[in-house]
């Protein structure tokens, strides 16, 4: 009988404590906790008196896999009695996150919702940044704070001096102007908030993608702007609108160019190279005013506001056409999941694979993952990916076929064109992606409909194995650096397939 059901009853955990005895070692304490269990199976219904474990117990769930959530909740496979598979949710947050969140408690953050961790701190914090970070941003953002105070402030007297507020003799006009400039401002840090918070994670695998996508975008933050001289009583918010159109730009460019500037500083000397950027960048800045200034006193230019547009039109064309060129001579010798595509490939078909310069000229900045063949979706549930196979025979096969893999890799037969799920066990790394791409370039050269599915993915697994080993020492040779490859594992879904736990 089908049946949802949510109990919560007290359970003990221990949590690290901020005490220290006289040998200095923390005494851990211990703190009641609820323990959440979320049935959705075919379940016997239970009598009073009965918890979840007693009837789990009762002969028939016999556990194959787990599998965990980055929201704590964790998924159990079990067999019914008819050998069908069926699942068991439970929500048990400390024993998911309890390692993280003996860290976070380190900085006091365990009251702190997993949503806006995520959304205001680096993945994987603390232990992904040094051991300052924390502290400094803490007395970053009141410094910030009282600097854009000042900036409020000083609008003011800007526009007052410039004439705002100057015939009523009194400052309130310049102060309600100075209210306006700010709040647009303030609309378009909104914008810079959202991509830092929301994307943070994604311009260390891609600077050159996202770094034309602030170009794009900012092209568009001066659309509105230059239309503000067609509708002058819609000022403001056109103005916002193209603020925030620039500062979200800004939000991809600024992450975007310091990942360049990183793969620039070989000797380690970030700092000089950032600056001596800013040289090149403020004596481009210096000529290009003078040039603007110079088109700007073009007798008729100023008046014809078409060709005003166009002027800046064709300056925009070139400007995207220039920074386009500028990206696509970088040479990264880190290995994305885009150029993994690419080495793959070149392996799987020659049995060879392009050095730096050749890769990095062949790339196309302005492709996205998805549209790109063979189409490969990360960090699917084991029920997605075997949907309409829920036999034990089909799970207890994709166990055993990647016992000694960190991921289980299953072609999606209900797609036309071939499409592969890839699910990562706990534990897996970016090799293991990498591992995956190598599976399924392999497949997609050699699928054929009319074949055994699991004969074909047995043979694509013997043939990594034999061919994996040559493609490693072939990438080290060609200057690709293995001790940087930017394949992120998804953390969102991960298998555990040591047993029940």
């Amino acid at each position: 009988m089908s049946c949802t059901l949510r109990l919560s009853f007290p359970t003990l955990a221990f949590e690290s404590s901020r005490k220290t005895r006289s040998n200095g070692r923390a005494t851990p304490t211990q703190t009641p906790r609820h323990f959440h269990i979320l049935c959705l199976a075919s379940q016997p219904k239970l009598e009073e008196g009965e918890d979840a474990d007693h009837v789990r117990g009762q002969g028939q769930p016999q556990v194959i896999l787990v599998e965990r959530y980055g929201n704590g909740t964790t998924k159990r496979y079990f067999l019914d009695e008819e050998s069908q598979l069926q699942t068991f949710l439970e929500e048990d947050s400390l024993v998911t996150n309890g390692f993280q969140d003996l860290h976070a408690s380190d900085t006091g953050l365990l009251w702190l919702p997993d949503t806006v961790k995520d959304f205001i701190l680096p993945a994987g914090f603390p232990g992904s940044v040094s051991d300052d970070y924390f502290q400094y941003m803490l007395l970053q953002f009141p410094t910030n704070v009282t600097a854009w105070i000042c900036h409020a402030l000083v609008t003011s007297s800007l526009l007052k001096a410039v004439g705002v507020g100057s015939f009523s003799g009194t400052t309130a006009a310049a102060s309600a102007a100075a209210i306006r400039w700010v709040s647009k401002d303030g609309l378009g840090a909104v914008g810079r908030l959202l991509i830092g918070g929301w994307f943070g994670n994604l311009f260390d695998d891609d600077p050159k993608q996202w770094r034309m996508y602030a170009d794009f975008i900012g092209s568009a933050g001066s659309i509105f702007d230059l239309s503000t001289a067609l509708y002058p009583a819609y000022f403001l918010p056109l103005a916002s609108l193209g603020n925030l159109a620039k500062a979200v730009a800004r939000g991809l460019k600024d992450p975007s160019n310091r990942v360049i500037q990183n793969h620039f500083a070989i000797s380690g000397n970030l700092g000089e190279v950032s600056a001596k950027e800013e040289v090149w960048e403020v004596a481009a800045q210096l000529l290009g005013l003078a040039l603007g200034i110079l088109i700007l006193e073009t007798p008729g230019l100023v008046k014809a506001y078409p060709v005003l547009v166009l002027t800046w039109m064709s300056m925009r064309l070139l400007h995207l056409w220039l920074r386009y060129q500028s990206l696509s001579v970088l040479q990264f010798d880190t290995i994305n999941l885009k150029r993994a595509r690419m080495l793959v490939k070149s392996h799987v078909l020659h049995a060879t694979v392009p050095g730096c310069v050749a890769c990095n000229r062949e790339e196309k900045i302005l492709s996205w993952q998805r549209f790109m063949k063979p189409q490969i979706t990360f960090g699917v549930s084991l029920e997605e990916m075997v949907v309409g196979m829920k036999s034990i025979s089909t799970v207890k096969a994709l166990l055993k076929l990647y016992a000694n893999e960190q991921y289980i890799l299953f072609v999606n037969q209900q797609h036309g064109d071939l499409e592969v799920f890839v699910s990562f066990k706990v534990g897996a790394t970016s090799m293991s992606v990498l591992r995956s791409v190598w599976q399924t370039y392999w497949l997609h050269e050699n699928w054929d409909n009319s074949n055994n599915v699991f004969h074909q993915l047995a043979q694509s697994i013997l043939q990594m194995e034999d061919r994996f080993e040559d493609f490693i020492e072939q990438l080290n040779r060609a200057g690709w650096d293995m001790h940087q490859i930017n394949l992120r594992v998804p953390k969102d879904i991960t298998i555990d397939d040591s047993g029940p736990v």
